[in-house]
């Protein structure tokens, strides 16, 4: 953190174009870069494991440093080489803040389990009773009983993913939110809120594309991979990067969304435990899943209902 810096975001008064671009082709050049490395390394499915307990491969390594770093970097590195300098890095807390943090701390959680819930209505037959997957995660052989009841064994992978989870994706969602919400965003502000916040989103998800292209998050052979899966990932991340955007704007630093962002990551697979065979990543019931976005493209809805940029606290 750099001390003596204002707790506000940039808002420039035109389109900073030479700025975006820089950014965008560091933030991508990196990105795109360290995916050719984990494809010409084994890719996501047999890359090169680094150690065994826990299972940390090289792919896994690349992603949660270099890919997620990108963007964190190109913040960095344009300001350095377009002369901006290091004031208006939106790194500085406010103890006023702390209702956007709860919010973005608990919300994500909420909405994913709207999303969830909304799968499991409309798709009854696949959900578990057994709790199949959850014995099998926590290494219990088939038929063997639950240690806790079902309701509170849920009850406590919920805390875990709410409360533990955060604080250590934190460390690594840094890197995506200081580059997206921290510089792209206020860069594109002169276009208008709701333009800003989509394209910004369409950005972001695009930016996810190789890796999405090997089966991240939604696997492989599902149907029209992997051209759904990237549509889907971009839908995911205009929604979700709605949400995240007015908390930093209405926040006036990037926190919030590194709180949420990391909330969404901590999460986002709670669903998978519920469920049996191989349902359609597509659709869920991971947070990444078109049916679960039900919660965040209605919230996402709610701030581009008017073409307005939120006020700050």
């Amino acid at each position: 953190m750099v001390s003596g810096v204002p707790s506000t975001l940039p808002t420039p008064d035109t389109l900073e174009r030479r700025r975006v671009a820089v950014f965008c082709l560091v933030a991508f050049g990196l990105a795109w870069s360290v995916a050719v490395a984990i494809y010409l390394t084994g890719g996501l499915r047999d890359s090169p494991v680094l150690v065994e307990t826990p299972r940390i491969t090289l792919a896994i390594a690349l992603l949660s440093t270099g890919y997620m770093w990108a963007p964190a970097v190109a913040n960095a590195l344009t300001r350095f080489v377009t002369d901006e300098g290091w004031t208006d890095l939106g790194l500085r807390p406010r103890r006023r803040e702390w209702p956007l943090w709860i919010a973005a701390w608990i919300g994500p959680a909420l909405l994913i389990l709207v999303g969830v819930g909304v799968y499991a209505l409309l798709f009854p037959a696949r959900v578990d009773p057994t709790f199949g997957t959850l014995r099998a995660a926590l290494g219990l052989p088939e038929g063997t009983p639950l240690p806790l009841s079902p309701p509170v064994l849920v009850a406590l992978v919920l805390v875990q993913a709410v409360v533990i989870s955060p604080l250590i994706n934190s460390l690594f969602t840094f890197g995506e939110e200081f580059g997206w919400r921290g510089y792209l965003l206020p860069k594109l502000l002169p276009l208008g809120w709701r333009r800003a916040v989509v394209v910004s989103g369409v950005v972001w998800g695009v930016w996810h594309w190789p890796v999405i292209a090997m089966g991240y998050n939604y696997g492989v052979g599902y149907p029209g991979a992997p051209w759904t899966g990237l549509l889907a990932m971009t839908w995911f991340t205009v929604v979700v990067g709605a949400f995240l955007a007015w908390v930093t704007v209405r926040a006036g630093s990037v926190w919030p969304a590194v709180v949420g962002h990391a909330a969404v990551n901590g999460i986002g697979s709670i669903g998978l435990l519920f469920v049996s065979g191989n349902p359609t990543p597509l659709l869920g019931p991971a947070a990444v899943g078109v049916v679960v976005t039900l919660g965040w493209a209605i919230v996402a809805a709610a701030v581009l209902w008017r073409d307005e940029q939120p006020k700050r606290r």
